[in-house]
């Protein structure tokens, strides 16, 4: 009985221990020195969340520049890949089919060199992230879906050029485009178009 007693006051001891009070003082730590970390790095927009920056989005409308393919539909619950092999005929299947699809969703020349994140889901499924040539790439079919003249694309352009992230710590990854962040940018300017002013965005 002493035995069990010892092993009861034990297992409560640690149940408190790391069950209580380490999460609640990690998360107090947290919510101190990088809340918007802690908090999923939510991006509000006109008082409502809008999205994760480390999330991506699926974005279907040619007035938008889209996402990286997902094989979990950008479901961030069952976040995953769809682990085929490079040998793999289903991968090279999807891969050839999203190399038509963009090239035609973008009206690009058949010969285009279409960026491997256009034809590959990343690991997660949820990879936020696109390369700026894939972004650039978009530009000629959101400008032409958004009735942009000349100055309003070339804008467009710079905006991709502006919000292009460097790679971390100089030489981690690679440059990037966040496009939940680039819509949003495109959102703004699109009603910002009565008052549109070369001088002032350029």
């Amino acid at each position: 009985m002493k035995t069990i007693l010892i092993s009861l006051k034990i297992f409560l001891f640690f149940t408190i221990l790391t069950g209580i009070i380490y999460p609640l003082f990690v998360t107090g730590i947290a919510q101190v020195i990088f809340p918007v970390k802690a908090n999923g790095s939510l991006i509000e927009f006109e008082n409502r969340i809008t999205g994760s920056k480390f999330i991506g989005q699926q974005f279907d409308s040619a007035e938008y520049f889209t996402s990286r393919p997902s094989a979990v539909s950008y479901n961030p619950l069952p976040s995953g890949g769809s682990n085929y092999g490079l040998t793999n005929v289903r991968l090279k299947y999807l891969a050839a089919e999203r190399r038509i699809h963009f090239i035609a969703f973008n009206q690009l020349d058949s010969l285009t060199d279409v960026p491997s994140e256009m034809l590959f889901a990343s690991a997660s499924g949820l990879d936020p992230h696109i390369s700026q040539k894939a972004a650039l790439l978009q530009v000629d079919r959101v400008a032409k879906a958004h009735k942009f003249d000349a100055d309003q694309k070339q804008y467009l352009i710079q905006s991709v050029k502006n919000l292009t992230e460097k790679p971390q710590l100089i030489f981690l990854g690679e440059e990037r485009v966040n496009i939940l962040i680039l819509n949003l940018e495109l959102y703004k300017m699109d009603q910002d178009l009565p008052n549109f002013n070369k001088a002032d965005t350029l």
